[in-house]
């Protein structure tokens, strides 16, 4: 029996409660009748409200490590905290209460509206009806939908990308301290799991939960992990890294090879314009395309090369002129070690020409739409 004060934790002035950290310590998994072990001495730290993406080959262990970290399975050896604690010292349901689980499937029950399966948990827990309506509708317009018109729709009657937002306010329902998240956006289209992504780092940024979020999609992990987790083949741990360091410095050639050849770039994607020192228009006024202070240097680039390699005009959120951006600027910026993993600028910002034409083409602008790589 399962009393309404049960871990319920407190509602602070934001809604939430602080995260916790997580810590594995020499973990070992090792299946009866399997020579090798399909998680190997795991050992990493993933600090309170930091996202820790795990990533690596079929067979890596990634889906393993997760599944050890909530006791769907025991370890062989090793010991895992959360919050400072053992979970091993933990009755499995009541810690499996304490932690968010999102998965690629989603997982809505068909036959409980929107409101009722985001309400899953604190029911669970005995919350009283007032609060669980309370949070219920907190969390739906946290996550973009409106509660008077989604809460009593059921998961038919809803899109892909809006069920699996439903998955994400499911899985914050009773303010865990850890989120699991096993390729959450992994079924979803291109496009929207795009914007899913985005929408994730969003509301991350207002949460601050202690997240696991495992993938397949090196991209995705450099886009979405403060720090990465790359595991070879029999769960033994490569490289554990923020991105910019994984794309800077890759421990080993496997690491490399993972992350591909095409890091400069991915380190590119890292970086937005505002991290960057300008050139300055030196008076002229100018033309061409206009792109934001906050868009990343890759997409600038994707811009540049689509408007036959001509400068862009750099704005901030006043519409005033930040700078200019060129295609040697982009090229001094991976030209330099540690430029882009420090935020640091490409050298000398200069100065514009007369002309205020940059490197390559010269053609004329375009008014169309980035084609930004993803």
């Amino acid at each position: 029996m399962i009393s309404q004060s049960d871990n319920a934790r407190p509602e602070g002035s934001s809604g939430f409660a602080p995260a916790a950290p997580l810590e594995l310590q020499r973990v070992t998994k090792r299946y009866s009748g399997q020579a090798t072990p399909a998680i190997a001495e795991l050992s990493l730290e993933v600090p309170a409200g930091e996202v820790c993406v795990l990533v690596g080959p079929s067979g890596s262990g990634k889906t393993t490590a997760m599944r050890l970290i909530n006791r769907m399975i025991e370890p062989t050896s090793g010991d895992i905290l959360l919050g400072g604690r053992s979970v091993l010292e933990r009755r499995p349901d009541e810690l499996r209460r304490e932690i968010g689980y999102v998965i690629q499937q989603i997982g809505l029950f068909p036959h409980l509206t929107i409101g009722e399966n985001v309400a899953t948990v604190p029911r669970l827990l005995g919350w009283d009806r007032a609060r669980i309506a309370r949070r219920s509708d907190e969390l739906l317009e946290l996550i973009g939908l409106d509660p008077d018109e989604m809460r009593d729709r059921y998961p038919t009657q809803l899109s892909g990308g809006q069920r699996q937002r439903v998955g994400v306010a499911r899985a914050l329902a009773a303010d865990p301290p850890l989120m699991l998240m096993d390729e959450p956006f992994g079924a979803i289209d291109p496009i929207n799991r795009g914007r899913l992504q985005d929408e994730f780092l969003r509301l991350q940024a207002k949460v601050r939960k202690t997240v696991v979020f495992v993938t397949h999609d090196i991209d995705e992990a450099i886009k979405m992990g403060d720090r990465i987790a790359i595991l070879r083949e029999g769960g033994v741990l490569a490289q554990y890294a923020p991105p910019t360091e994984l794309l800077s410095q890759p421990a080993d050639d496997f690491v490399a090879q993972f992350v591909g050849a095409d890091r400069g770039l991915k380190r590119l994607a890292l970086t937005t314009l505002g991290d960057v020192e300008l050139i300055q228009p030196n008076g002229l006024a100018p033309s061409g395309r206009r792109v934001p202070l906050r868009s990343t240097v890759r997409d600038a680039l994707s811009m540049i090369l689509t408007s036959g390699g001509r400068p862009l005009t750099v704005i901030d959120d006043d519409d005033d002129v930040a700078g200019l951006v060129t295609l040697e600027l982009v090229g001094g910026l991976l030209g330099q070690d540690g430029a882009l993993a420090n935020g640091g600028g490409a050298g000398e910002g200069g100065e514009a020409s007369e002309g205020g034409e940059a490197g390559e083409g010269g053609g004329p602008s375009e008014a169309g739409e980035s084609g930004g790589p993803g």
